[in-house]
């Protein structure tokens, strides 16, 4: 199923409107691309609506938001909900101020997000549960399944918790993946990235939760894979394997997945359903 999820994303080719932090747009716009997604960047209000006319999904991404920012991702997203096209909210850094907490939470209040994807310190901001955080990034530790099924709760929607091991929680239950490299922890912009992945793979006919554990599972492996190569050297020579991987067919990734020895490794471990 999941290798049909990516093969239908790269024959629709969806157009997927960003509304983005700026220290990403470049890695997402080319990370989607290589996936089989298409991106467009747009933030002008005058535009906003028009954009979400001719998308097929919306990703919004707080990373470096303005006021004025703000204010054209809820129109954006309400002209989404409209439209009835999938919204994808990453509430970027929320707990790093209380501007942030704030704005997310008057974002969420006008549009109705699809998921809600972000670190467990970012969700546990979200969901009122105490967890360290050091500006962006998550450095606490406790149950993600809880967190994920708060915020899911709480803003009656799917969510995304991203980390070591990844929560995707539906109305359907939660299902944990493990794929991935702990080389994405230094790669900026590689959980907004994984937003935009997402938003490709929802924005096409089919089930949310499958849609979503083959967009994360896909991910990680593709990190896994990329990392192989034996030209990475560190995070530098890694982000240019890792664009490569992202297009290439699961099935390859699966195969070239290998364990310390060399072998080539029995891929087991994602997409464990705890209901």
């Amino acid at each position: 199923m999941r290798s049909k999820i990516i093969e239908a994303v790269r024959k629709e080719r969806p157009l997927i409107h960003h509304i983005t932090n700026q220290v990403v747009m470049n890695f997402s716009a080319n990370g989607l691309l290589a996936f089989g997604g298409s991106p467009i960047m747009a933030k002008e209000s005058n535009e906003v609506e028009e954009i979400v006319d001719i998308s097929s999904g919306l990703l919004l991404n707080i990373g470096t938001a303005l006021e004025y920012d703000i204010d054209v991702m809820i129109k954006a997203g309400q002209k989404a909900n409209l439209r009835g096209i999938p919204v994808v909210i990453d509430p970027v850094g929320i707990g790093a101020s209380t501007y942030r907490s704030e704005r997310v939470k008057l974002l969420l209040q006008k549009v109705k997000p699809t998921v809600i994807k972000g670190n467990a310190g970012e969700l546990a901001h979200l969901a009122g549960i105490k967890w360290g955080t050091k500006g962006v990034d998550s450095t606490g530790s406790g149950n993600i399944v809880e967190v994920a099924q708060n915020v899911m709760q709480q803003y009656q929607c799917a969510v995304v918790l991203t980390g070591e091991k990844d929560a995707i929680q539906t109305t359907n239950g939660t299902v944990i993946n493990e794929s991935g490299h702990k080389i994405l922890e230094q790669i900026t912009g590689a959980g907004c990235l994984l937003g935009s992945i997402m938003t490709a793979c929802i924005a096409i006919e089919g089930n949310l939760e499958e849609q979503l554990d083959a967009a994360v599972y896909f991910y990680g492996l593709a990190a896994e894979y990329a990392y192989q190569n034996p030209e990475v050297n560190g995070s530098g020579t890694f982000l240019p394997n890792f664009i490569d991987a992202l297009s290439y067919d699961l099935t390859e990734l699966e195969r070239g997945i290998t364990d310390e020895k060399g072998a080539t490794k029995e891929i087991l471990h994602h997409g464990q359903s705890e209901l």
